[in-house]
């Protein structure tokens, strides 16, 4: 929620800096997440003088050209290259000196340099008012008057608005603050606490508000007072509908809304300024004279503002006129055909209070979220409904020229009434943890417009203000106290009593919780897949079997018939059920159980899967799109696993026969994951067309491991590492990880990492044969590394290669 400093000083007249503010706005519980300033001219025209034309003549060099010399001010004119048809001798125009940034209608800056135009050199720019940011016209210079005196700044002539917005993270409860009145009145509590700030809140008054004539009432009917309790309405004629004037769209443009015009923006003012939100009804397209509060059958059709038909709910709050045609959904969005115009002559100003619930759900059903709507369900202030019409009509009145022909409509049967709570004191401090003077809580108390009924030396008896949703009970109460009187003023004791319940940080559920949101921030989506599956997918690999399945005895469906072996056939068939329905990118994992009977003995497995397919990353003007590959998933296992502390683990070949290229990871003799290419046959069987990867974790032995190894710090190496690379000829039955393995069985001590960088198979090789490129990693933590020691190790590697799998040099 943005809310501008300048606008919360017509509520309190404070000179503080903003940066002060917002550290007290956040000790109340306002977070201030940021703070940005506001220039109605970006650049504020710095930069920007007058100067005053001494000559003008033709560019030597171009026709449409004029060079002018100009008086900046400073005694020493300068020569400035201008292309407009109207610059002359003795003008008072803006001057954008050299260096000066100016910026474009989309923001984009760029700064004034001294150059040569056509042979001539120019140093400035003579500006129009739409390269000022100050208009539209492009026609020719920006004339001044000729008062203005050369080389004077720019923005003392020009009345520029600058302001400082504060960007706040308002917590759902705080109802009560969703406008600058409401944030105001935190301040002013906060402020009030501090010894040399004492002061009053300034609200707009309403007494000037009075009735021109009485000649055009709109009779009002409210259906259901449960979801209306409180509807009023007031009628405005002889409207001049233009734009607003600058202080109005000032106001709106710092906390980021567009100006409309003068009508639609007084209701924006009021709903952001005093948090009542209002509705403006075009009266002379209201039939019947009549508006209707009620309820439509579901189904009606209902045009919004923005052209969209939507079918309305019978439970939906909806403002119609005399006969029964929909021209808003109340407190949620407006309709196409009631809203004013450029053509509105007499409006029907509404404002209300609607019930929370019923404002949420119609929200949600529509899937809209409005400003109205956003305070509408979290709860406004029942109280200030007539208040804020009548400050609306009087500003409307006022700058749009109008004049009120109508007494205020007030449907207000059952007035909803303030809370009561008792307190005490004893309960309060017990709660806060020390004593606060009590005199302080009954200031704190009237601060925040909670009124103080009866007191004792125990305790008080308070009414609370119906606005304030969230203040109900007796806790509410000492939140509210200690959250004004400063958590920070709270001493912490030298002793904290506590009981420590035992954690075990190693947790299944923790780890899980752990994996997950990892995953999840790569962008892979859990998935859950039915624990029934079909009995036939024991029989698709040799790694699970038909008699291992455990059979349901009241199967629903043949389909439904066993429990599941596997974890891939389930994540199959999301993946072909996303691929029918052109969703071909997917990256999903799952956590889940299989099923199996062994000699009677039924047995439950835990795992972790993912299934990956498509592209990863999608086609971007800097590159194209990636494909989800076996090392990326390669990527994902190892991320997985070292988060958890496993590392020292070692790739082998995979026996599972549903990878057309497997690999299984294991640490020791136990095996941790399994991972490869789903072969063709079993994507066949789904209607699959295109790669899908699969990783299956032994989550059981996964956890069992996790955390197990001690975590070791060592210092960083003072010594550089030395890189040399092996190219090898190689039968093509050797596997990179067997040459991984051995390197590090024949150099312990000094080598690092080993890395494949290159891998080539063609008919320039004799056959049978493939070409691998190693690089090699070696150092020394103790002392630099020689050129003696680093080709006595290569040699080593390079004769044991040779002697071990037959490797030649390339």
């Amino acid at each position: 929620m943005k809310i501008s400093y300048n606008w919360l000083k017509e509520f309190l007249r404070i000179d503080l800096d903003a940066v002060r503010v917002g550290e007290i706005l956040t000790d109340l519980g306002l977070e201030v997440e940021g703070i940005e300033t506001f220039e109605s001219v970006k650049g504020s025209l710095e930069g920007v003088v007058v100067g005053e034309v001494l000559k003008c003549v033709r560019h030597p060099n171009a026709d449409r050209l004029k060079l002018a010399e100009v008086d900046l001010g400073n005694g020493a004119p300068v020569q400035i290259v201008c292309g407009a048809p109207n610059v002359a001798v003795g003008q008072k125009v803006p001057v954008a000196t050299v260096g000066t940034m100016l910026y474009t209608e989309s923001g984009e800056g760029f700064k004034i340099k001294k150059g040569k135009i056509r042979g001539e050199e120019s140093h400035g720019m003579i500006c129009a008012e739409d390269e000022l940011g100050l208009g539209n016209s492009h026609d020719g210079i920006m004339v001044l008057d000729e008062d203005a005196i050369a080389g004077t700044p720019a923005a003392e002539i020009f009345e520029l608005y600058t302001d400082q917005v504060f960007e706040i993270g308002l917590t759902p409860n705080r109802a009560d603050a969703m406008s600058h009145l409401g944030v105001a009145r935190d301040l002013y509590a906060g402020l009030m606490q501090m010894e040399e700030m004492q002061m009053k809140m300034d609200t707009p008054s309403v007494s000037d508000f009075h009735v021109d004539e009485r000649t055009f009432n709109i009779k009002v009917d409210v259906e259901d007072y449960t979801q209306v309790p409180r509807y009023a309405g007031i009628t405005i004629t002889d409207l001049k509908i233009e734009e607003s004037p600058k202080w109005l769209q000032h106001r709106l443009l710092a906390i980021g809304l567009s100006p409309i015009n003068n009508v639609v923006d007084i209701t924006n003012f009021i709903l952001h300024g005093l948090g009542q939100p209002l509705h403006a009804f075009d009266a002379d397209r209201i039939k019947g004279d009549k508006v209707q509060v009620k309820n439509l059958p579901t189904g009606t059709i209902f045009v919004g503002l923005d052209g969209i038909e939507r079918e309305l709910h019978k439970d939906d709050i909806i403002i119609c006129d005399g006969e029964n045609n929909p021209m808003c959904i109340g407190g949620v969005f407006g309709g196409l055909k009631s809203g004013v115009t450029e053509k509105t002559k007499t409006i029907f100003l509404e404002s209300a209070y609607f019930d929370p619930i019923s404002i949420r759900k119609t929200a949600k059903r529509h899937g809209l979220n409005t400003d109205a709507s956003f305070r509408f369900e979290r709860g406004i202030n029942p109280n200030a409904v007539v208040y804020s019409l009548k400050r609306a009509a009087i500003w409307i009145a006022e700058i749009a020229n109008g004049k009120i022909v109508s007494d205020v409509t007030d449907i207000y049967p059952n007035k909803i009434e303030d809370f009561q709570v008792n307190f005490s004191y004893e309960k309060a401090f017990r709660l806060i943890g020390e004593e606060i003077p009590t005199d302080t809580i009954k200031n704190i108390l009237a601060s925040l417009d909670i009124r103080i009924n009866h007191q004792t030396e125990s305790g008080l008896g308070l009414t609370i203000p119906a606005y304030r949703v969230d203040v109900t009970r007796e806790a509410d109460i000492v939140e509210e106290i200690l959250r004004v009187y400063g958590y920070n003023n709270v001493e912490i004791p030298e002793k904290i009593k506590t009981s420590v319940s035992p954690s075990d940080r190693w947790s299944q559920e923790k780890i899980e919780a752990l994996i997950s949101e990892f995953l999840i921030s790569n962008g892979i989506f859990e998935t859950m897949s039915n624990s029934l599956t079909k009995p036939e997918y024991g029989e698709s690999s040799a790694s699970i079997s038909k008699e291992s399945n455990v059979g349901i005895l009241n199967a629903l469906s043949g389909d439904l018939s066993v429990m599941r072996q596997s974890m891939l056939y389930g994540l199959l068939e999301a993946v072909a059920y996303n691929l029918n329905r052109r969703n071909s990118n997917l990256r999903m994992f799952e956590f889940g159980n299989t099923y199996h009977k062994y000699d009677q003995a039924y047995v439950e497995n835990k795992h972790l899967s993912l299934v990956l397919s498509g592209n990863r990353t999608r086609g971007h003007w800097d590159h194209g799109s990636r494909t989800s590959d076996l090392f990326y998933l390669k990527g994902l296992i190892t991320a997985i696993l070292e988060r958890l502390g496993i590392t020292g683990f070692k790739y082998g070949k995979t026996k599972n026969d549903c990878f057309s290229e497997g690999i299984s990871l294991s640490l020791g003799k136990t095996k941790l994951v399994e991972f490869g290419v789903v072969k063709n046959e079993v994507l066949k069987s789904f209607g699959i067309k295109q790669e899908v990867l699969f990783a299956d974790f032994n989550w059981n032995m996964v956890i069992s491991t996790a955390g197990k190894k001690d975590i070791s710090v060592a210092q960083l190496p003072k010594y550089p590492e030395v890189k040399r690379d092996l190219a090898l000829l190689l039968d093509e039955g050797v596997d990179f990880i067997d040459l991984y393995d051995f390197a590090f069985k024949s150099e312990r001590k000094l080598l690092k990492n080993v890395d494949l960088f290159d891998v080539y198979l063609g008919d320039k090789l004799p056959q049978g044969k493939k070409s691998y490129a190693l690089s090699f990693i070696l150092q020394d933590p103790d002392k630099t590394l020689t050129d003696k020691q680093i080709d006595k190790i290569m040699t080593r590697l390079q004769q044991g290669f040779a002697k071990e799998f037959g490797a030649e040099l390339r």
